[in-house]
């Protein structure tokens, strides 16, 4: 079934849009996804699946986004390969405008691989591989290098010398 990949992530941007300008469409945005998905990145690979929770995450990622001065979202590019019958991949590359903390404006592009279930009428993202944008956002200064609010690791409890024992460190 033919699709056209690059409207179909002109589609995307535009709803990521709508979002940022505080229209809930959450549940067309989470309609591009298949019902479960993958999703990785630096912090590694992460399952998802289609349903309420994915809705409110999405309601509180584009919060952030809208936070941080993200105005406009652009997929400039997507370039597709097709892997089988059934299955492509896209990688977009995307064009995005913020306005920094001191009112200046910033550009950001960067890419996104995206994986596709092509055998549905629309195609369904069960995949994607995105860059270090938590990185990207402090390098231009848009977040601080500690995200008032971001949750802390939890200290790992010290083990005394005495009680540590080889059993301890064991896998199995």
């Amino acid at each position: 079934m033919p699709h056209n990949l690059p409207a179909f992530f002109e589609s995307y941007a535009n709803l990521y849009n709508r979002a940022l300008a505080g229209e809930n469409v959450f549940a067309d945005l989470a309609s591009r996804f298949s019902p479960q998905f993958i999703a990785a990145g630096p912090d590694g690979v992460q399952t998802g699946k289609q349903g309420a929770a994915f809705k409110r995450q999405l309601d509180k990622a584009y919060r952030f986004y809208r936070q941080i001065g993200t105005k406009k979202m652009t997929a400039k590019r997507v370039e597709t390969i097709k892997i089988d019958e059934r299955h492509s991949m896209a990688k977009v590359h995307y064009c995005a405008d913020y306005v920094k903390p001191d009112g200046s404006p910033l550009r950001l592009e960067f890419e996104v691989s995206y994986f596709l279930d092509m055998s549905t009428v629309k195609p369904k993202i069960f995949g994607f591989v995105a860059g270090d944008e938590m990185g990207l956002y402090r390098q231009h200064g848009l977040i601080p290098h500690r995200l008032v609010g971001q949750p802390q690791p939890r200290p790992r409890p010290r083990v005394p010398d005495h009680e540590r024992t080889p059993e301890r460190y064991r896998l199995h």
